[in-house]
Order: C-alpha cells, then sequence, then structure tokens
C-alpha cells in the first residue's frame, strides 16, 4: 500500500460530528498514512472532545505539503482550506459535516469509500478557477484570493453604495445598490445564488456580476467570460466600504479602487468517479421534487 501524506482541516464548532473525525483518524493509521493536522483543530479535537488524536506533525500557517487535504466540516470549512492551500496545487477532499454542501460533498458514511479512491487512485481531479484581487492603495489583505466570491458592500449603517464597473477599460455601469458580487461559476451557488444569481456549471469559463438589491428594477445578474478584468471604484456616503473575499470582510476607504481577474492558478476538487454536479444540484435544491406529494 502507498504510504501517502494528509493534511487535516475541520470545522470546531461541530462536536456532534466527532464520530466521522475519529473515523478518518483510524482509517488513516490504519493505512499508516502520515497525518498532519491544523494545530487549532487538533487542540479542539484534545481539548475540547477528549478526543486520543493520532499525528504526525501540526500545520500552524500555510507552509506545509501533502498528497491530500482533507476538508471537516462544511463549504466554509472548505473554503479555508482552500485559502491555506493557495497554489500548491493539492487537491482538496471535502467531508460534509454541515447542511447544504456543493464543495464538501462526500458524507460521512463515505469516508471508507472515498479513501479507499484515493487509495485505489480511482477519482478524478477537478479544477475550480479563482479570483484575484488588486487594491490600488497596497493589498490589505493577506489573502487576496477567492474561490467563491468577491462582495463589495455598503456598512449595515450606511446607505446604498454607487460602483462604478469597467470591463477591460470599458464602462458598463454604475450600480446603486446594496452591494456587488463578482463570483466564479464555483461561488454561483453560494452568496450569489442567495441573492438571485444564476447557477453556472462549475467548469465553466465564466463570471457572474450580481447586485445587491439594486435601486433599479432593470438592474439584473449578467455573466461573462472570466478571461475579462473588472475594475470597480466605489462612492458612497460614509466614504468606506466593504469588500469581502470568501467572506473574508475588510473596511475600505472610497478612495481605494480593485482590479479583478482570473488568479493564475486553480484550486483542485477530488471527486470520486461517477459523480455529477447535476446530480448534486437535484439533491441538495431538491429540483424535481413534488412537495405536494405525500
Amino acid at each position: 500500500m502507498r504510504k501517502l501524506r494528509f493534511a487535516i482541516f475541520g470545522n470546531i464548532y461541530q462536536a456532534k460530528k466527532s464520530l466521522a473525525v475519529q473515523k478518518l483518524l483510524c482509517l488513516l493509521e490504519e493505512r499508516e498514512a502520515d497525518i498532519l493536522i491544523d494545530r487549532s483543530f487538533y487542540e479542539y479535537l484534545t481539548r475540547d472532545l477528549l478526543l486520543n488524536v493520532p499525528c504526525t506533525d501540526f500545520i500552524t500557517d500555510d507552509d506545509f505539503t501533502a498528497d491530500v487535504v482533507v476538508s471537516l466540516g462544511g463549504d466554509g470549512t472548505f473554503l479555508e482550506a482552500a485559502s491555506r492551500v493557495g497554489n500548491k496545487q493539492i487537491p482538496i477532499l471535502g467531508i460534509n459535516m454541515g447542511r447544504m454542501g456543493f464543495l464538501a460533498d462526500v458524507t460521512a458514511d463515505e469516508i471508507d469509500e472515498a479513501l479507499e479512491a484515493i487509495y485505489d487512485e480511482a477519482y478524478e481531479v477537478e479544477k475550480r478557477s479563482v479570483l484575484q484581487v488588486e487594491f490600488s492603495s497596497g493589498i490589505p489583505s493577506s489573502h487576496p484570493y477567492a474561490l467563491n466570491e468577491v462582495a463589495i458592500l455598503k456598512h449595515d449603517n450606511s446607505s446604498m453604495i454607487a460602483i462604478r464597473v469597467n470591463i477591460d477599460g470599458e464602462y458598463l455601469s454604475t450600480y446603486q445598490a446594496d452591494g456587488l458580487i463578482i463570483n466564479t461559476p464555483t461561488g454561483s451557488t453560494g452568496y450569489a445564488l442567495s441573492v438571485g444569481g444564476p447557477i453556472i456549471a462549475p467548469t465553466s469559463n465564466a463570471l457572474g456580476l450580481v447586485p445587491v438589491a439594486p435601486h433599479s428594477l432593470n438592474v439584473r445578474p449578467f455573466t461573462l467570460c472570466d478571461d475579462v478584468e473588472i475594475e470597480l471604484s466605489v462612492d458612497s456616503r460614509s466614504h468606506q466600504y466593504l469588500v469581502a473575499i470568501d467572506g473574508r470582510s475588510e473596511s475600505l476607504s472610497e478612495d481605494v479602487r480593485l482590479k479583478i481577474r482570473k488568479a493564475p492558478y486553480s484550486v483542485l476538487l477530488l471527486k470520486r468517479k461517477g459523480s455529477s454536479f447535476f446530480r448534486t444540484l437535484r439533491n441538495k435544491l431538491m429540483w424535481g421534487s413534488d412537495v405536494r406529494i405525500e
């Protein structure tokens, strides 16, 4: 049996799922795998849940190597793991310990099956595009990359903001709204979907522009090719606005302009052979189900 190195990241707010964590660790230990665990997750497992956790080494920052990264949690945990992986090109297996889970699509009952597929090399690796954000005044963000979306938002206590959008240097529109989401195909089933954006097949070479509570009824979501550069400038009564990069939110002065483009690397999702995005949509969103039928 091949000796593999697994890096494990997990959600520290799901104590009820500890049996699934123990199952994964036992299966990896049986296979004599090297097990790296994010230190905060390790401390949670050992101190709060009082688990006996086999561990080869700790992950304290983004400087680590592994054959496979395992995300134990929901899509939020997966996004955090992806930000830690960065451009290392390590495939990520998402084990769903939450509710919806489009990225983390392996259930706790399927852990054994998923590991067998990894060791038998009976899996597929799916490339997902990433957004890169450039700030006109330095780089306030420690990780200016988004697997899901970049959201430009008003502060909670302020009036709507005006977001001027240029595409490859050409003026598109000024959005009078609570915000604007620029999302990847992966992010089309996240925040963008909740405000009326279209679902985009994950391997599409497309981006979404989805306004949040626009003032004009004529404003609609918009999709475009992902080889463009999007320039954004904001006008706000408070002279401040928020930028949220995969949920990591920062306050910026309206003097700071943003440029958003496709990053030079992809995030690799580890999928079992035969898995289907369309089947996931049907199951997660209950397409085709009729709640009137008991």
